[in-house]
């Protein structure tokens, strides 16, 4: 692939810039200059801010209705409420769709996003074919989205003799990572759950990415059955807990020695700042390097009417969440979004930095902060080198 020289933007507001493009990876970011001629071909920036491409570290692709007929919201609020009532209606809308899953990606992409993470159910109703539906669907988008996907148990595991199997065969078939489901709240029995879950991961070599929706004290339980789990299989740095709801509601003498043992394990958290939940300890935890992802869960599916895909519009949810107003706590809301989800994507690099992904959406804002507080235009969406979108239009 020629190179190419993005010219005249500003990586995260700084100093206007040129970002040089070698394939799929930025070979290097220098001061502009008026003078240089870019080597092979060039992209006028027009002084825009620059920053890498968005992270979704947690969504549910496989399940999604957009762009097709509305769905009313049905069913009761709980999760289980939520999980009968998707087996009850999903054949009816045709659900996993290829069609829903690309929509969707497309948004993700139209949006600025170049790499997520999906859970894709796994149960006896679907058995594979979720797995099958995401990745014909991240094939129609021809590498403008890096996807990966978890194996993901939404109707439970202990509870459904059978899922284990399956869980088993789609790591084995290449999924990055299991899930899990509430270990005590849906099956009841967390020890067996967290025991099998753990034992694929480690023959299988794959991550976990657990959701964790149980408050309170039974909550922290299951948190430290993790922790323990985590670090006796050699698993740091490989276990994610989605969701997590009760680590905000404790008090904070039991956050510190719960965010100890998270340390400890390598433990990252994702989480989609929904409206109404407990903060996280977020400065702690970022702190004590625990890793957390911004996600936008399900969008436009049975368990929801909400979302877009727009993770700058999650990342201004989650400053709004854990009431973040100076400068640097709004930057560091658009990181989550950004550059630290890299880890939910298992890549080293994910900036603006020689040597990573040439990953780029330019935005029409002042700086950072404006972008997030006003969820600025994307103006040009580049993906491994390649542009995939400009002002708002797939170009796919």
């Amino acid at each position: 692939m020629a190179v190419t020289t993005v010219t005249n933007v500003r990586p995260w507001g700084g100093a206007a810039a040129d970002v040089i493009i070698d394939g799929a990876h930025i070979k290097e970011v220098r001061p502009s200059s008026a003078v240089d001629v870019p080597e092979g071909g060039h992209i006028a920036g027009g002084g825009l801010l620059a920053l890498p491409g968005f992270v979704n570290a947690h969504a549910h692709v496989d399940k999604s209705w957009w762009g097709q007929p509305w769905v009313s919201y049905g069913g009761e609020s709980t999760t289980q409420g939520r999980i009968a009532h998707e087996r009850a209606e999903r054949d009816r809308y045709g659900l996993p769709s290829v069609d829903g899953a690309t929509a969707v990606l497309r948004e993700f992409v139209r949006h600025g996003t170049t790499a997520t993470r999906t859970h894709v159910d796994v149960d006896l109703g679907v058995g594979l074919r979720g797995i099958e539906v995401v990745r014909e669907a991240t094939d129609r988008l021809d590498g403008a989205i890096e996807v990966e996907i978890v194996a993901f148990p939404q109707d439970g595991v202990m509870r459904r003799p059978g899922v284990l199997a399956l869980l088993d065969k789609a790591a084995a078939a290449g999924a990055t990572s299991i899930g899990g489901l509430d270990p005590a709240g849906i099956d009841r029995d967390p020890v067996a759950q967290l025991d099998a879950l753990f034992g694929i991961a480690e023959r299988r070599g794959v991550g976990l990415d657990i959701h964790l929706h149980d408050g309170g004290e039974l909550g922290a339980f299951q948190y430290e059955l993790i922790i323990d789990r985590t670090v006796r299989t050699g698993l740091q740095g490989r276990v994610t807990i989605s969701h997590g709801f009760a680590l905000g509601e404790l008090p904070a003498e039991r956050q510190l020695g719960l965010l100890e043992g998270l340390e400890e394990a390598g433990i990252s958290w994702a989480t989609v700042a929904p409206v109404g939940t407990a903060p996280l300890p977020w400065r702690q935890m970022t702190e004590r390097g625990i890793g957390i992802g911004l996600g936008t869960d399900g969008i436009r599916d049975l368990w929801s009417p909400f979302g877009d895909g727009d993770m700058l519009a999650i990342a201004l949810g989650f400053a709004r969440l854990h009431g973040l107003r100076t400068d640097e706590d709004l930057a560091a809301a658009v990181r989550l979004a950004t550059s630290e989800g890299r880890r939910f994507v298992h890549r080293d690099r994910h900036d603006l930095v020689a040597g990573a992904p040439a990953d780029l959406v330019l935005v029409d804002a002042e700086n950072v902060q404006d972008a997030l507080v006003r969820v600025a235009g994307r103006k040009l969406v580049m993906a491994g080198g390649r542009v995939v979108a400009r002002d708002g239009d797939l170009l796919l």
